[in-house]
């Protein structure tokens, strides 16, 4: 008689290894966390491990998978929504990642030390091409909504997609630097404000909309976050 499975316990289980591992990822760099690491941590054996993963490459592709999923489960609705015009979905999706990481300084700041770090750039990578994947189809329906709406003028709303997206990405790791920098006080933050604004106006551009149309660098939370940094390296000196 075959053997049954409890999905539910797999899962749990299975969960498990990504908990620990996503932890060593954020704290170490994914290239100095091993899988005797993690099974250290989990209390497992290599057999058990091997029960899950195929390897450390499938353990990461887990990983990946939940934070792009944990993304998109926050930030998706701002994109699918059907009952706001093209340019608050836009600007949705951006003031609520940047609420997001008002509301988790302590931890973003954290994971943004060793994000940028040479150590995750394989995890960065993966990442990059599973949020393309998925953010993708939904910009391009913003692009097509904006269209339609008649404040975006471009002739192909799949390939603005693909491009806005591409953006996006590259910004991220941007202002994840210069967020940084700001904290370190290398930088002022009317630089910070600048580089915001020049984003501003290269998504107006490849969207061919109205200058000033498009309004996502909330300075407020910016200044809120800069205030906050400064008292955090003061009790942490």
């Amino acid at each position: 008689m075959a053997r049954t499975v409890n999905l539910e316990a797999h899962a749990v289980r299975r969960d498990a290894f990504i908990d620990v591992a996503e932890r060593m990822i954020q704290a170490k760099g994914y290239d100095k966390v091993s899988i005797q690491d993690v099974l250290a941590e989990v209390g497992a054996s290599k057999g058990a491990f091997y029960h899950y993963f195929d390897s450390k490459a499938d353990l990461l592709e887990a990983v990946i998978e939940r934070m792009v999923d944990v993304g998109m489960a926050r930030f998706g609705p701002q994109i699918a929504g059907s009952d706001r015009s093209a340019i608050a979905k836009f600007e949705g999706f951006f003031g609520d990642l940047a609420q997001y990481k008002a509301e988790h300084k302590d931890l973003i700041l954290g994971f943004m030390r060793t994000w940028l770090s040479d150590d995750n750039a394989v995890l960065r990578e993966h990442l990059r091409r599973g949020l393309v994947g998925r953010l993708e189809p939904l910009m391009t329906a913003i692009v097509r909504q904006g269209v339609d709406e008649g404040v975006f003028h471009v002739t192909s709303p799949e390939s603005t997609g693909r491009v806005l997206v591409s953006l996006f990405q590259g910004m991220g790791e941007d202002v994840t630097g210069l967020f940084l920098a700001l904290d370190a006080g290398s930088i002022s933050l009317e630089q910070l404000e600048v580089r915001l604004a020049a984003y501003t106006e290269a998504f107006e551009r490849i969207l061919h909309a109205q200058p000033g149309s498009i309004t996502f660098a909330n300075i407020s939370v910016i200044r809120d976050w800069q205030r906050w940094s400064q008292t955090y390296r003061k009790e942490h000196a």
